[in-house]
Order: structure tokens, then C-alpha cells, then sequence
């Protein structure tokens, strides 16, 4: 039996070029926790606690908010 592809989110920079391939977002002791690899070849591990996640959250405005919205229903 084929093994199920796992989904991958890509963050690219200004360039158009791979920074990193998000395998797994989930939540563990209270943080969100991102996997994947940077640059296609380090493992990398990110964690967000709730108060970096309240401050980034200051830095949207009202447009950046509903864009990000949109962005789901965007091709």
C-alpha cells in the first residue's frame, strides 16, 4: 500500500526561493509548534507561546487582518 503524502506549507522569501517546508503545526504544553526544514535540509523545530502570538497580533491592522481572511479563498 502507498504511503499518504503529507501536506507541506512553503514560506519563500523576497527571491521566490524555499526558507522553509512546514510539515506538522500543532500544540504542545501550551505552545504552537511548527516543524519542518529550512533551506530543504535542517530540521527545524519553532515554538509560539501565547504571548508572542498576542504580540504578533499587534502588528496586524484592520487591511492585513481581512487579507489574511481572503488569502484562504485565493488561488
Amino acid at each position: 500500500m502507498a504511503k499518504a503524502k503529507v501536506p507541506v506549507a512553503t514560506i519563500l522569501d523576497a527571491n521566490d526561493k524555499e526558507l522553509m517546508a512546514i510539515r506538522k503545526i500543532a500544540g504542545e504544553d501550551g505552545n504552537l509548534v511548527i516543524r519542518g526544514k529550512i533551506f530543504g535540509a535542517m530540521p527545524m523545530v519553532a515554538k509560539l507561546t501565547p504571548a508572542e502570538a498576542r504580540a504578533a497580533l499587534k502588528l496586524l491592522d484592520f487591511r492585513t487582518f481581512v487579507f489574511l481572511l481572503t488569502l484562504l479563498f485565493r488561488r
